[in-house]
């Protein structure tokens, strides 16, 4: 139950992370970088009468209902409320914190923190098995009828999107939400690396045994063995390899410190790890 709370207070985190970019830097200055929220400050420009975050509940309904039609029901109860929460939370910034102007001159500025805000929020809610719906449904659809990527179409549908507002908004504003397309995707890549990021160990020491038994007792990590021979000397030796994140592998090497400083030690970064106790094949 705690680990189910911490989850959806999290995902909830990161929806609010998401409103606050759309509400406080795309939307004062007409950034329409893709997604829902992107579409929906295109559409409020052509219909002022509506707020952004009234027309994004619409279309997040309507999304919704064409992904029900042609994809069946392939979205979780989390990705379904993430993104009304989204809506939600954009609608009540604006009444309660309406937004008159910019914050700033600089579009820029507002466009990079507004972007590391709100990829950082998304990496967040993906990381909780859930996302902010929106043009991802129509990448599915365009995967499932004609074989285009899911990742190629979320790109494309945002790409549209960025360029629609250059007709309403003029080339600078569309430049700018070009730019923010792209700069979204690669701060999402690197915040949800940071939040899977391991270390692969390899350890070489005359303490092998000890060293095994903290990993497993100690840390409760698991290792596997190897047996090898020094080229120089032809001595046996035992290889342990070993997975862990930083907190761990911070503790493991003030141990060795203690243990065994001489010690052979490499360590490599691991960018996706699959398998048992770690991220399912499929």
């Amino acid at each position: 139950m705690t680990k189910k709370l911490l989850s959806f207070l999290l995902m909830n985190l990161g929806a609010f992370a998401v409103a606050v970019n759309v509400h406080f830097f795309l939307s004062p200055n007409d950034l329409a970088t893709g997604g829902v929220s992107g579409l929906s400050i295109v559409l409020n420009q052509v219909f002022p009468e509506f707020t952004l975050g009234s027309i994004m509940i619409l279309l997040n309904i309507v999304l919704f209902i064409v992904g029900f039609i042609f994809l069946g029901f392939q979205f979780g109860t989390k990705t379904i409320y993430a993104s009304f929460a989204l809506s939600f939370m954009v609608w009540g910034l604006e009444t309660f914190f309406p937004m008159q102007q910019a914050l700033s001159d600089d579009i820029l500025i507002q466009l990079i923190i507004g972007q590391i805000i709100a990829a950082s929020g998304m990496a967040i809610v993906f990381h909780q098995g859930a996302s902010t719906g929106g043009t991802d449904i129509i990448a599915m659809i365009l995967n499932k009828y004609f074989s285009i990527e899911v990742g190629k179409g979320v790109l494309f549908s945002d790409i549209a999107i960025a360029a629609s507002s250059i007709f309403l908004f003029g080339p600078s504003v569309g430049m700018y939400a070009f730019f923010g397309v792209i700069l979204n995707g690669l701060v999402i890549d690197y915040a949800l690396q940071q939040f899977d990021h391991k270390k692969e160990v390899v350890i070489i020491s005359r303490e092998s045994e000890q060293i095994r038994e903290f990993i497993v007792k100690k840390l409760e990590r698991g290792a596997t063995i190897h047996h090898a021979k020094g080229a120089f000397n032809q001595e046996d030796k035992e290889v342990i390899t070993t997975i862990m994140n930083r907190k761990d592998f911070t503790r493991l090497k003030k141990y060795m410190q203690a243990v065994d400083e001489r010690a052979f030690i490499t360590v490599h970064s691991m960018n996706e790890i699959l398998g048992q106790n770690f991220k399912r094949l499929a």
